[in-house]
């Protein structure tokens, strides 16, 4: 099964423990964590469920490249990591 962690600093808004999850694609993984943590889903997510523009999202050490539908294909051995890019001076 594949895992799925997330940064620190999205941890400091809402709660997203690591979770192992059964899937094929990123989007499948991410629905998976989303069933059993809703409140995840908008920091993650936009209105029309394409990924918001300041989060990206690897496959082990790679980023992916479907942003829209997140349909990059994920094996039972991967990390998935999700990540909330940081902006300022």
């Amino acid at each position: 099964m594949a895992r799925v962690s997330f940064t620190g600093n999205l941890k400091r808004h809402v709660a997203c423990p690591p979770a192992t999850v059964s899937a094929t694609t990123v989007r499948e993984a991410l629905d998976a964590v989303f069933a059993t943590n809703a409140p995840l889903r908008s920091y993650v997510l936009d209105e029309q469920g394409r990924l918001r523009r300041h989060v990206n999202i690897y496959v082990n050490e790679r980023m992916i490249g479907d942003r829209v539908t997140q349909s990059d294909a994920v094996r039972d051995t991967d990390e998935i990591f999700v990540l909330q890019a940081l902006s300022g001076g």
